[in-house]
């Protein structure tokens, strides 16, 4: 079946970067789209960034672009979300999706990861 594994996730201080990893398995990773989402206590789920199946094209919120990057490594089938100059308004618990489509609706992916906790402290 499929799995989606995040991880990286943790306690830092403003300012502090995080890497997060999701580890794919059980599903051809290079012919899928990768995006990560973020959600805080009752609040819906809120599109962070997607990647392309080659990696090519990514696209971001406006929340975090220029301080959030997404790659993606077929040969390990991980997506990665380097996080930089982090905000304590950037804490939420972050998920993985898998799509076969580049969307950035969240009811729209296929696949999800069991989520890893981002706390950023002032």
């Amino acid at each position: 079946q499929v799995q989606l594994v995040e991880s990286g996730g943790g306690l830092v201080q403003a300012g502090d970067s995080l890497r997060l990893s999701c580890a794919a398995s059980g599903l051809t990773f290079s012919s899928y789209n990768m995006g990560w989402f973020r959600q805080t206590p009752g609040k819906e789920r809120e599109f962070a960034a997607v990647i392309s199946r080659s990696g090519t094209y990514a696209s971001y919120a406006d929340s975090v672009k220029g301080r959030f990057t997404i790659s993606r490594d077929n040969a390990k089938n991980t997506v990665y979300l380097q996080m930089n100059s982090l905000k304590p308004e950037d804490t939420a618990v972050y998920y993985c999706a898998a799509d076969p489509l580049i969307v950035k609706g969240w009811r729209e992916y296929d696949y999800w990861g069991q989520g890893t906790q981002v706390t950023v402290s002032s």
